[in-house]
Parts: C-alpha cells; sequence; structure tokens
C-alpha cells in the first residue's frame, strides 16, 4: 500500500480507515480499507447514486474475517469524492433511455462508464496494487466488466452482482423500479430525503427482507454524510451514453462469478445470465428471494460465495 496516504479511523465502522485519493485526472476519491495489509485485496465497486456504505459492514467484515482486505470507495460524483461541474446542454433523459434499449449510441454525458473504470484503475495505481479481486455491484458491476477488459493485469478475478452488460433488446427495467431510483423526492430536507429513499428501498430490494427501521437509520446516514443529487443523474447519463458491453465481455478472459437475485425488478434476473453467458467460462448463481440489494439475510451466503471464488 501507499505509505505516503494519511488514514484516519472511519467514523462509521471501528474495522475499517479513511483517506482521500488523488487520482491525478481532476479526481479525488473518498476511500475505506480494512483488513490485513499482507491478505489478499477486493476491491468493492458501488452502483447508481450509493455511496460506499452501501456495501454493508456485515458483508465487509464478513470478508475480511475470511482472510481478505477490503477497499470500498465513494465513485466520482457521489459522497465525498470529486464531484463533476457540467456546464453542457441539457440532456433529454427519456430520449437517451429509448434509444439505450435499441442499442443506438448517445453522447453529451460529462462523462461515461470508461472515465469511471479508468478511475478505479488510478485507485490501484494510487494505492500501490498491482493485482486485484473486484467485486462490483449494478452500476459498479458494469465499471467492473469494462476495467477486467480494458485493464486486465489490474484484475485477478471478477464477481459481480445484480449487473447487467446493457445489450439490446434485454427485458427494460421495470418502471416503479427505475423511476424510484431516478425519480424527485417531494422536498429536499432531512425528512423528504429520508421519506424518499425508504420508498426506494423498499421497491427495489428483497421484499420478503425489508427491515423499516434499519434502512431510517441508514437513510439518515447517508444524507447527513452527503447529499448530492446531481451526481446520480449524470452517473444515470454515464450509462445511457456508455451502452452495450457485450463486446468487452467477450474480451474478458478472467475467472468471473456472477450473481443475481430472483426478485430484482430494476434488473431482472436475464440481464446476470445475458453477462454469464457474454462471459468465457463464467459462473452463475441465482439467489431465491434477492432483489437488487444486500439485506443480512443473505449476507453469510454472498460473502462465501464470493470468497470460495476468489480462493478457488
Amino acid at each position: 500500500m501507499n505509505s505516503a496516504l494519511q488514514y484516519n479511523l472511519s467514523p462509521y465502522t471501528s474495522f475499517m480507515r479513511e483517506t482521500k485519493v488523488d487520482l491525478g485526472n481532476g479526481i479525488e476519491l473518498h476511500v475505506e480499507i480494512g483488513g490485513e495489509d499482507h491478505h489478499p485485496t477486493i476491491v468493492l465497486i458501488m452502483g447508481l447514486g450509493a455511496q460506499l456504505l452501501f456495501w454493508p459492514d456485515f458483508f465487509c467484515k464478513s470478508l475480511i474475517d475470511q482472510g481478505f482486505r477490503i477497499i470500498r470507495f465513494d465513485n466520482r460524483d457521489i459522497g465525498l469524492s470529486s464531484k463533476i461541474k457540467h456546464q453542457g446542454p441539457r440532456l433529454n433523459t427519456l430520449k437517451l433511455m429509448g434509444r439505450f434499449a435499441l442499442g443506438l449510441d448517445n453522447r453529451g454525458a460529462p462523462y461515461d462508464l470508461y472515465d469511471m473504470a479508468d478511475d478505479v484503475a488510478l485507485l490501484l495505481d494510487r494505492l500501490g496494487l498491482d493485482e486485484s479481486y473486484v467485486i462490483g455491484a449494478s452500476m459498479g458491476g458494469m465499471i467492473g466488466q469494462i476495467l477486467a477488459a480494458r485493464h486486465p493485469q489490474k484484475v485477478k478475478k471478477l464477481g459481480l452482482m445484480f449487473t447487467s452488460n446493457n445489450q439490446p433488446l434485454l427485458p427494460p427495467p421495470f418502471p416503479k423500479q427505475l423511476f424510484s431510483l431516478i425519480g424527485r423526492p417531494e422536498s429536499t430536507d432531512e425528512e423528504g430525503i429520508v421519506s424518499h429513499s425508504l420508498k426506494v428501498f423498499k421497491i427495489i430490494g428483497s421484499p420478503d427482507y425489508h427491515n423499516p427501521i434499519e434502512s431510517i437509520q441508514t437513510s439518515r446516514k447517508l444524507y447527513r454524510r452527503s447529499y448530492y443529487p446531481a451526481g446520480v443523474l449524470q452517473q444515470f447519463l454515464a450509462i445511457l451514453c456508455t451502452g452495450s458491453l457485450l463486446q468487452l465481455d467477450k474480451q474478458i478472459q478472467q475467472p468471473t462469478l456472477v450473481v443475481h437475485g430472483s426478485r430484482d425488478r430494476l434488473l431482472p434476473p436475464s440481464h446476470g445470465k445475458a453477462v454469464a453467458k457474454a462471459i468465457m467460462g463464467a459462473k452463475f448463481e441465482l439467489i431465491d428471494g434477492m432483489g437488487h440489494d444486500i439485506p443480512p439475510h443473505f449476507i453469510p451466503n454472498l460473502s462465501e460465495l464470493f470468497a470460495q471464488h476468489f480462493k478457488s
């Protein structure tokens, strides 16, 4: 690891340390690291509008206890990482979504997922990591696919959760789930944002494992840490202006495990199956009852699946 970086204890969990990493491309990422320095490293890449805290502490600790060092971070435009100020013309999101679904190219976003994958590659360089295991969730899984294809020397094995390669004509997200994620809250004070977040968690999450009290606590913690809705929109535009990853998937040589929930209505399971089919030798695991989230109930199984994949 880079010994020049200054670390503080994470204010959110006792077994993680936090730091800021200047990537040298105008972006600074906020990073948390846990586990022993000499243990193999797993880099966790989170999804659309999701701060690093969306990787549950229980999930991180489960992997640390199985002999791994964990790195989680805020992507650009979210959490405590750099925000992108875009001065370009306003884009028609609905038009971009229609073109995206048909596999047509989109342009005009301030950045795309290739830029975000380059952020991760630069982060690994700055941390002094030659090679790591990677787990990407949702949009983070898309970034993980790009990272594995375009920076193969940096990714030893790949793990993907409830993600897609966005190839044309895949079943679209259910409207209720999609528009809950990108929709606007009724107000932008803390109570309005917490109320909106609760609705999102319930709509996109695992239907039989929603914990309202835990969701309220998480929503307040996230709001007080950072609230930047412009970043959510810009990350969504990045997805729409990246398009299909199908041809990139065919370039991935690393052993890959794709995990998807049977009750995911934001990205239905056929998306994960399409990724696994496109990547040579990839394995697919369908988790019965899981939605587009990581509830405590599923964490022992999930962490064991990924640990076995990386150790095998």
